[in-house]
């Protein structure tokens, strides 16, 4: 019988057959292309033609299938290429500075003061870092964002690696002594970047004995945990030709999903079972398998099911396993038997056939029971869903979050501005607010260690607002303190507005507080000159930052030993910012309630509630007394004229006796001149007239004069305790004035205090 065939359904069959044929095409020719050159396999979109590769910068160059082949758009050795998550590794050398038989430094041209250009790509900031290698090494990294501008806002970080004997390096430690290593610039930003270059001084004091043990100095970018240290590579050759893998990300294109799909000839994810992913700290898009699929998201029918059954399962011997895609699989029993098949205990087994229509009713009840149930849950869920969210979104507004939002939105682009954190993302870095994760608590609010979804570590403060007229200030000040952008300030990253109580976000500190290491019962917290004359300078230089180089000037107003955090390495950080006050440009004192900490708090702000700059001073000279003799601020332990360390500082000092309550401690590492002016400088900055204590400018000058004076070290051989004794009495005596002890005694309340 003759068959007769529509023209209607003779096209669109054509059409069918076409596009089959154009797929078994390309599958046909992509089989064609190089799948591996030497050890690094070479997955679409690279490849090694055009007709191999997606786009040019794809290109990967093989000259060799025993050495590995070359990135065509950077000219850089590649080491791996990874599909589900859009990186590659390249190689890249350490630059080294060695010294000749003379004491004459010769450099390797080829890899110091290099610039390193990624083409297409971004270095990652988050999985590499830099390390410094040596004895009086610091090492020097730039790194330029991804960008279309070459010089675009570059970072730059520093890694001081020192040593002064043999032995003093320790394998497997790489935090500063022998070896040193950080973050690349931008990773606290999350920022890709386009270009790196490092390089370093070696010997920076110039020391030729140590060349015996330490020849030669290293610094390279690395992924992180590759490198791990060795004592012996301070003086073997191990270093010396080695090259290192750096991860970088990579992308299709530079357009959103949502642009790219537009475009159907173009847009790179094929196939079924394929998601598209915006790339990370770079324009473009990556494709990946969804879950339960497995393969190249980037080739047509390249995700394929993952069979369960053809791996590792936990079924019984005798029952039939069965594939359920996406990611699931079931075990059959066999004909007739009842359970679940999977060895758990269960066993596959014939139903009692007088309890069989009993099964049957008993499960008709369950799900009828079990569906009511999770309507009446899901019908309850949305309604405190809802109340939640209306909650949170009055909360929201109540705290100034449309203020915040417009003020964000006013500086977007121009200067890094404040992150409005959700409550719930809050809520998961703290374990719900655990008790166990609570870092303190005073008088501004309690503080609880928190990580977040990056893996970043923070500090989030409850804080107080107890009059709604405040928000708008507390708006502007989280504002101004997000972009402080100083080294030894704790930086505001963000706060959370859908709460009663707005909550602060911080950058965490680990090493704690400098009252801890001041007067801890441990003597392994205790600090010696060196570290708290860096401690006093650091400090004294971020106030001045906040006083001379913010705009509008932060007075801090809560300036002690408590608000100084420590990190690892000792580096100061004034934190805790809840008392600040904001100085409008045209006004050099503000009239303001009176805030601080007993013990701190500046005598004439305290009698005129006039706030100024001087203010800060005053706290500051009782750190540094603090620092000088490691005695508490204030001591209701003491005698009634003992118990206020700056009414008792200033008249040890009038009276020649400031080498008996001197910290016993630093005494003797410390030269008598440096300690005589640095008690100086504590009593100039307690002088009851703010107009007759120096800015916070001078003293910052003064304390970085006496760190110079302590890193160059005078030849001349330290005099004896006695005579530092008799230097400080006579010094002392003769500079001794007249002094405030009455205005002092007149504060008897904690004001604000912690």
């Amino acid at each position: 019988m003759a068959v007769e065939y529509s023209p209607k359904l003779m096209l669109p069959l054509l059409l069918t057959l076409v596009v089959v044929a154009g797929l078994h095409y390309c599958e046909a020719g992509r089989n064609k292309c190089t799948q591996r050159c030497g050890k690094v396999d070479i997955p679409f979109p690279f490849g090694t033609t055009m007709e191999c590769s997606l786009e040019p910068k794809f290109l990967v160059r093989c000259t060799n299938n025993n050495s590995d082949p070359i990135l065509q758009d950077n000219d850089r050795p590649l080491r791996s290429i990874s599909l589900d998550q859009g990186l590659l590794r390249v190689s890249l050398p350490a630059a080294k500075d060695c010294y000749t038989g003379t004491l004459k430094k010769f450099k390797n041209i080829e890899s110091i003061d290099w610039l390193y250009d990624f083409g297409s790509y971004s270095m990652s900031s988050s999985q590499n870092e830099f390390t410094t290698i040596g004895c009086d090494t610091l090492g020097i990294v730039v790194g330029y964002p991804y960008s279309d501008s070459f010089f675009d806002k570059p970072y730059a970080k520093t890694c001081l690696s020192y040593c002064e004997k043999p032995g003093d390096a320790t394998t497997g430690t790489c935090a500063g002594t022998g070896c040193c290593h950080v973050d690349v610039p931008g990773s606290e930003f999350k920022q890709g970047l386009s270009f790196i270059s490092y390089t370093f001084e070696n010997s920076l004091l110039n020391n030729s004995d140590k060349i015996e043990f330490s020849p030669c100095g290293y610094a390279f970018v690395a992924e992180k945990e590759y490198y791990k240290f060795m004592a012996d590579d301070l003086i073997s050759n191990r270093l010396k030709n080695i090259t290192v893998p750096v991860v970088l990300d990579w992308s299709v294109g530079n357009l959103t999903c949502e642009e790219a799909k537009k475009n159907n000839s173009t847009y790179a994810c094929k196939g079924m079972n394929v998601v598209c992913y915006p790339a990370r700290n770079r324009p473009g898009y990556l494709c990946n398998c969804t879950t339960g699929f497995q393969g190249n998201p980037y080739l047509p029918q390249g995700c394929t099911d993952i069979n369960e059954c053809l791996g590792s399962h936990d079924c019984v011997k005798g029952t039939r396993c069965h594939n359920d895609p996406p990611g699931n699989y079931t075990c059959e029993c066999p004909k007739g038997l009842i359970g679940d098949g999977r060895n758990n205990g269960t066993k596959c087994q014939t139903p009692k056939p007088a309890t069989r229509n009993i099964l049957i009713i008993a499960l008709i009840v369950s799900l009828s029971i079990l569906a009511l149930f999770v309507v009446g849950s899901n019908a309850y869920c949305g309604l405190k869903k809802r109340k939640l969210n209306k909650l949170k979104e009055q909360f929201f507004q109540q705290n100034g979050g449309l203020l915040l939002q417009q003020k964000i939105a006013k500086h977007r682009g121009s200067i890094q501005t404040a992150k409005i954190f959700s409550i719930k993302e809050l809520k998961k870095a703290t374990n719900n607010f655990d008790e166990d994760k609570i870092l303190g608590r005073g008088g501004q609010g309690i503080v609880y260690k928190g990580v977040l979804q990056d893996d970043t570590i923070v500090a989030i403060k409850k804080s107080k607002i107890s009059d709604q007229r405040q928000i708008e200030q507390f708006i502007n000040e989280v504002i101004i303190l997000s972009q402080i952008n100083h080294t030894n300030v704790v930086k505001l990253l963000g706060c959370c507005l859908e709460t009663q109580v707005p909550l602060l976000v911080y950058e965490f500190i680990q090493g704690g507080t400098l009252y801890d290491h001041l007067h801890a019962q441990r003597q392994s917290l205790r600090l010696n000159w060196k570290a708290r004359l860096r401690i006093a300078a650091e400090t004294a230089g971020a106030l001045a930052y906040l006083h001379s180089a913010t705009c509008p000037p932060i007075i801090h107003r809560d300036v002690k030993t408590t608000n100084i955090l420590l990190d690892h390495n000792l580096k100061a950080k004034v934190s805790d910012f809840g008392a600040s006050k904001i100085v409008p440009l045209d006004n050099t004192e503000l009239s303001t309630l009176v805030k601080g900490t007993l013990g701190y708090l500046d005598p004439e702000y305290f009698h005129t509630s006039y706030l100024t700059e001087k203010s800060d001073v005053y706290s500051f000279g009782v750190v540094l007394a603090e620092l000088l003799t490691g005695r508490k601020a204030l001591c209701f332990e003491l005698p009634e004229n003992d118990r206020n360390l700056a009414m008792y500082f200033v008249s040890s000092m009038n009276h020649g006796r400031l080498h008996d309550i001197m910290d016993k401690a630093i005494i003797e590492e410390a030269k008598p001149e440096q300690l005589m002016e640095f008690a100086n400088m504590s009593k100039r900055c307690l002088r009851v007239k703010g107009e007759e204590r120096p800015t916070m400018k001078e003293v910052a000058a003064e304390l970085e004069g006496l760190r110079i004076m302590e890193k160059n070290m005078w030849e001349s051989v330290r005099s004896s305790l006695e005579e530092t004794k008799i230097l400080l009495n006579a010094s002392s005596s003769s500079s001794s004035s007249a002094f405030y002890s009455e205005s002092i005694g007149q504060i008897t309340v904690s004001l604000g205090g912690r």
